[in-house]
């Protein structure tokens, strides 16, 4: 077991049982990786605290309902949130085949009832219900993140944005567009970067 997950769990107030799906989750992505290169990260160590914790480290500011990860990659931050949150229906929105192929696989490993993987564009998923929450790691421009997932979002619904440093600049598309957004600083037992969520909900209905 590692350890430095399990510490990680208990200063995320949460159960350190989590660590051998998480793990089961990590050691099938790093076997992946090294053939199809799902993600940066290299060392199976570092995905402890650049992958697993910093996924969970927003659990506190998920409001409850379904969750859509977009351009979840190899499943960051939705599996690790869908292993903590069994009880959570989590969607995975993705378009490279290679990743929606591991993601399947870690489905199917994993048991996981509570995931549903979409291989699709963002721009062409039309779901049949909105989401209480949407997220991602992925999108460098927050206004944009929010033009193309604002649809896809319940009236109260909120959509989070996972980033490094704070940056001013981000929300002045995001006042232009009606969005009111607030920034949350995130603490990720073991890692020293500066990691935030910014938080985005619309002030004006969301029709379509």
């Amino acid at each position: 077991m590692d350890d430095g997950l399990v510490e990680g769990l208990r200063r995320l107030d949460l159960d350190p049982a989590l660590a051998a799906p998480l793990l089961a989750y990590r050691d099938l992505l790093a076997r992946w990786n090294r053939v199809y290169n799902l993600s940066a990260v290299r060392h199976p160590e570092a995905m402890v605290a650049r992958h697993l914790l910093d996924s969970l480290a927003v659990l506190p500011w998920l409001p409850a309902g379904r969750l859509l990860d977009v351009g979840t990659g190899p499943g960051l931050p939705g599996i690790p949130l869908a292993i903590a949150q069994p009880d959570r229906a989590v969607v995975l929105l993705e378009s490279n085949g290679k990743k929606v192929r591991f993601l399947r696989q870690v489905v199917l490993e994993q048991r996981l009832a509570n995931v549903e993987i979409v291989h699709r564009r963002l721009e062409a998923y039309e779901p049949t219900r909105r989401y209480e929450a949407v997220i991602c790691r992925a999108f460098t421009d927050a206004a944009g993140f929010w033009h193309g997932v604002a649809r896809l979002l319940h009236p109260e619904g909120v959509a989070l944005a996972m980033k490094g440093q704070r940056q001013g600049e981000e929300l002045a598309g995001l006042d232009a567009a009606g969005v009111s957004s607030t920034w949350q600083p995130l603490r990720v037992p073991g890692l020293e970067a500066e990691r935030h969520l910014l938080i985005m909900k619309g002030t004006t209905p969301v029709t379509g």
